[in-house]
């Protein structure tokens, strides 16, 4: 029989970090494993734990992003390309005291990293009711947006 760990019941927080695995586009891009992402967040997770510092402790899932946009009045294009998504919940019993500013920290500077990793432009993040798109600053995507 199995009990509920006191302490364990709040609030659900979920998150999840959205990272793409190809790397440029075309005949020259290189694409990265999900065992190269579960390597790069147990060594986010580790350095930080090692720190004294705060985690999140999450699931690496492989997908594959699929997309469109419209090009001529009645024609549109579309492809797909292979992602892996970081996602988890806020433990209350581990992350009680954690708030939600600090959460978003944690999520940014994880996002970066894998961002930075894997060569990407753009990654996609999300906490709780909110989302939002983590751009590198030195990139433009390929229809020119830029932060």
């Amino acid at each position: 029989m199995y009990k509920t760990v006191e302490g364990s019941c709040g609030e659900r927080r979920s998150f999840a970090i959205t990272v793409g695995l190809a790397e440029g586009y075309g005949p020259t891009v290189k694409t990265h494993t999900i065992d190269e992402v579960v390597e790069l967040v147990l060594g986010h997770l580790k350095i930080r734990a090692a720190d004294g510092r705060l985690y999140l402790t999450g699931t690496v899932s492989a997908g594959e992003v699929v997309y469109a946009w419209p090009e001529e009045p009645g024609k549109a294009g579309g492809g797909h390309e292979p992602n892996v998504i970081y996602s988890g919940e806020v433990s209350p019993l581990y992350n009680k005291d954690l708030g939600d500013n600090e959460v978003a920290e944690i999520l940014n500077d994880l996002a970066s990293e894998l961002g930075s990793a894997l060569g990407q432009t753009r990654v996609y993040v999300a906490f709780g009711h909110e989302t939002w798109i983590l751009q590198n600053e030195e990139t433009e995507t390929p229809t020119g947006e830029t932060v």
